[in-house]
Parts: C-alpha cells; structure tokens; sequence
C-alpha cells in the first residue's frame, strides 16, 4: 500500500512505485567570515596576527591568485576550464564532458561564470588604519568556479566557490544518482532515463535503497562527501592546508534547497496517458494551475508490455523523445510539480527553493527532518488532488448541506449552492486546498475576490470567517492545531468538488441545451464529453415534453 490516496486508487494500474529524494543543494560557508569582526580576527590568524595587509587590494590579489592557481592546475592535468556567458545551460555543458570510463573519480570540468555575491569592502584612513569593514552595495559580480566531480558513492557532484573571500561554496548533488550507484552494488537491475528509472527488476528493493537518504544516516554521508572534496580540491587553491590548519578555517553546512519525489511506473504507457491526462483535465481548473506546459514527442508510448528480462545493460541513459507534460503549483518558496517521464513513469515532486521557509530549520542535521516535512507535504498534495480529481457526494449529504449546524455554540447558516458568493468560496477553498502550510482567513478573502473579478472585490476578511464557520459546521474543514489557519478534510473535499462538477458540468450544460437542442451538422471528431452531453440532452428533451415542461 502507498501512503496517498492517489497512488492507491491508481494502484491496480502501476508496475511499482519508489519515492526518492532528487536534487539536493547545500550551503557551505565559514562562520566567522560572515561578520565584519569575524572576518577581521580570521585575517589576522592567517596572517600572523596582523591585519595591517587587510585592505580591497590585497582581497583582490587572493581573488586573481585563486583565479591563476585553478587554470594553471586545469591546464596540468588537462582539465577542460570553460568561460560561461549568462543563460548558458551549465549542466548540459557538462554532461558532454562527463568521463567514459566507470573507475574515473576526481575533478573533470570547471565551469566559469560571473555571478553576484556577497564582498567585503575594507575603508582605510590616510595613515592605513582601518575605519570600517562592510558589504559592497549594490552586491558586485564575481567569478565564481564550478568544480565539476564524479564521486564514488554520489557520481556527478558540482561544487559552486565564489572566488573572493570568505569563500561561500554550494553543494549540488543528485539523490538518483545515489541510488542508481548503490542498486548496481546491490545488484538490482533497472534501466534509467534521465533522472528517472522507468524500468525496475525489484522495485521493492529499490525502494528500501532509495529510503536510505531518508534516515539519519545520511547526514553524516553529505558531510562525508562535502569535505572530501570542498577542502582538497576546490578551496585549496586559495588557501592550501597550511592556510586553512593555521587560520581554523572550517566550513559549516546547511540545506538550502531540496525536492523529494513520487514516481508511479505504469504498466502501459497508455494507461499513464489516459490516467494524467484525465487528472489534468479535471484539476488544471479547479486548483488553478497557471503554468502548464506540453512539449510534444515524436515517439509513441508503448500499449503492450515490454519484456520482463533484465536489460542487457543495468544502466541505459537516453533522452526519449516522447510527449512530455508539465504542471506546477506554486507556493511561495515551495513548488509541486507534476510531469511525465520516459514511456511509464509519471513523477509528482515537492521542491522548497529556500529550506529557511520550513518550520524544522536548514542546517544540515535537521536533513532527515527537512525529508519529513517535504514527505508529508507531497502526501497532502497527492490526497488534496485525488480528492478533486475523484468527486463524490450522497444523497443525505445533499440535502444536509442546506441546513443550519452548529459550531461550538454557535449556530451557522447551511449551505446554498445557488448563491454566486457560496460557489466562490468553494471554488476558492478548492484551490487552496492543496496549500502546504493550510491558509488563512486573508488567503481566502484574496482568492474569492480575485475570483469574482476586479469589479465586485468586496468580499471581506470578515465575511471569510463567517463561511469558513459554516464550511466547519459541515465538517468541511478544520481549523490546524495551535494555528490560525485552517485545512480541509478530505470527505469535505469530494463533497465540494462534487457540488461544483454536479452544477457547473452536469445540471448547467444539460438544462441549457435540452430547452433548444443544436441543429445542424455533428462535429466530425466530438470528444467524449461533447457525446455524452447531446445523448443527455436529447433525452432531457423528451422527458420536457412527456411531463409538460415548456421548453
């Protein structure tokens, strides 16, 4: 069983499921170079106790020796230093380096852009004392330095240094990755597209490999594999051991982004098509997605099962070129994603661009935490969409909506699906619904008046709390625990979606054509829908005439 209703009630048509933890980046910076006080004691460490060379001039000759020290290295050992201009797509440059040979460990490509960062301005009096120590305004462009590295346990590492001191580094690493590396020890078989596995021998060992990045361990294995390299193979070349030993210069590490994935692998390819395609169709409105992207293929996903041998090679990379569609939810520095992978695979991913914005903090011991928490969010998400994308609502439901409930010892009013103000505050709520952090009275008072239009945006905070009490009364939502912010219950979910789909899709359309049925040619290719809307209405027709209903 998956731990979403979503996956669950598709589960029949799955070949296997794994979730995986994906892109993983990571601050790394020093402490005490942070702070102008800081800075200054770290220079005089390194310099003996003095601060006398503490000035622009001598932060720049560090710069350019750092500069001078990586292309003369790069040259020795034959490494590729490739200048970047802005918009350039740095990792496709780099995927066309990557090393052949499967023992190649170590450096292999560096990268060189100009990018802003934060850079200590030193003011100096006339007779060399030091007046003040402060950011450059606005934040400058510097070079920083991609070290491109294949490493034995995460395979492609980048490791992003500013090349002006303090030395701010980033960490870019990818899960899958791991866990193709660690499955080929393990010796499961699988093919791989992209960042992807779309076909698995033992998707149940699979997935216990990929929970490994979950758990504690994996802590101490991104700090294992941050030091290995950070101070070997990328800051050495401003400061070399000696540097670093005498001046207690120690990087401290922290999660800045990460995403966390779901990824469905369908038994046919044309299953998955119906299956995301109909979702889409079914949620894009209600949950108003504005970012939906279709990128067609030139290849047809698959209808028959493949072969269920071990592929030839454990490890197949290529880049189909089959239909791939995109959408995005956006919240705040949090995104949900939904797309299409290879011929089966379809994968829902939850990203935090910022960990800072997470309740569990970003440093890199809370990594497991960090995990949890974009977990539990994508699980929200999936039962918040299965519930939108499946409707359903009783008859004793129906006709309890309208009457009054009590909330404490209040008594609220029911609800009345015929008045425009009730129908916007569901459609708002439908679209909040998959919020990660709930929303608040203001969120819904915004969403309901930008819904209704920029003309009639009079729809109040104050008129919020009073159908949010009813929306409670129904047991329709909740308020969250310690908070002022509220979430829905997933029956409470089906029941308004239904509510809408049974006026908006069923009730509207129908009545509105069965009073003057269309005339004319059919279209020569109707869809599904538009068929099963003109046999309803001609039936509704019929039953008009035969009961006396004037047209």
């Amino acid at each position: 069983m998956h731990t979403d209703d979503f996956s669950n009630y598709y589960s029949s048509l799955l070949d296997g499921a794994y979730d995986c933890v994906d892109r993983i980046v990571l601050n790394a910076y020093y402490p005490m170079g942070q702070s102008p006080a800081g800075f200054r004691f770290w220079w005089r460490a390194l310099h003996d106790g003095s601060d006398a060379t503490l000035d622009n001039e001598h932060l720049m000759r560090m710069a350019g020796r750092l500069s001078r020290r990586v292309r003369a290295f790069a040259k020795d050992r034959q490494i590729p230093v490739l200048d970047c201009h802005q918009g350039e797509r740095k990792h496709e440059l780099a995927e066309q380096h990557i090393p052949k040979d499967p023992s190649f460990t170590g450096v292999f490509l560096i990268l060189v852009n100009r990018a802003p960062s934060p850079v200590w301005d030193v003011q100096k009096s006339k007779n060399g004392t030091i007046m003040n120590i402060a950011r450059k305004k606005p934040m400058p462009y510097v070079n920083h330095y991609s070290f491109h590295i294949v490493d034995p346990e995460w395979g492609h590492v980048t490791v992003r240094l500013c090349g002006h001191p303090p030395f701010n580094a980033q960490f870019i690493l990818n899960g899958h990755e791991y866990v193709a590396l660690q499955a080929e020890k393990t010796g499961i078989g699988f093919t791989k597209s992209g960042n992807c596995f779309t076909s698995v021998a033992d998707a149940s060992r699979l997935a216990l490999v990929a929970d490994t990045l979950c758990s504690e361990n994996t802590i101490g294995r991104l700090r294992q594999v941050c030091e290995r390299w950070i101070y070997s193979a990328c800051l050495c070349f401003a400061l070399d051991i000696a540097d670093q030993e005498r001046s207690g210069f120690r990087y401290v590490f922290s999660v800045y982004q990460g995403e966390y994935s779901r990824n469905l692998l369908f038994m046919r390819g044309t299953e998955l098509d119906q299956v995301f395609q109909g979702v889409i169709d079914r949620t894009r409105a209600r949950l108003d997605v504005k970012t939906l992207k279709t990128i067609l293929g030139t290849k047809r996903r698959p209808f028959q099962l493949k072969s269920r041998k071990p592929p030839r090679q454990e490890v197949v990379v290529e880049r189909p070129a089959h239909d791939l569609t995109v959408f995005k939810i956006h919240f705040g520095k949090i995104t949900a994603k939904c797309y299409t992978k290879g011929e089966r695979a379809l994968r829902i991913e939850v990203i935090t661009h910022n960990a800072r914005v997470l309740p569990c903090g970003c440093l890199l011991d809370r990594f497991a935490e960090i995990v949890t928490h974009l977990k539990n969010i994508l699980n929200r998400f999936l039962d918040a969409m299965h519930c939108i994308d499946i409707a359903c609502i009783s008859d004793v439901q129906l006709d309890d909506l309208s009457t009054p409930s009590r909330v404490g010892k209040s008594q609220v009013g029911g609800i009345d699906i015929s008045k425009p103000r009730i129908r916007a505050v569901i459609e708002g709520v439908i679209e909040l619904a998959v919020a990660p952090n709930g929303f608040s009275i203001s969120d819904l008072a915004d969403k309901v008046n930008t819904i209704v239009g920029a003309e009639n945006r009079s729809y109040t905070p104050r008129m919020a709390s009073y159908d949010l009490k009813k929306l409670r009364g129904k047991e329709i939502l909740r308020k969250r625990e310690r908070s002022r912010r509220y979430e829905t219950i997933s029956e409470g979910l089906h029941t308004l979606t239904a509510l809408l789909v049974l006026r908006e899709k069923v009730v509207k359309p129908v009545l509105a054509g069965a009073g003057k049925p269309k005339r004319g040619p059919k279209p020569k290719n109707p869809s599904r829908i538009d068929t099963h809307y003109r046999v309803l209405q001609h039936e509704m027709h019929n039953l008009f005439q035969t009961i006396g209903i004037a047209a």
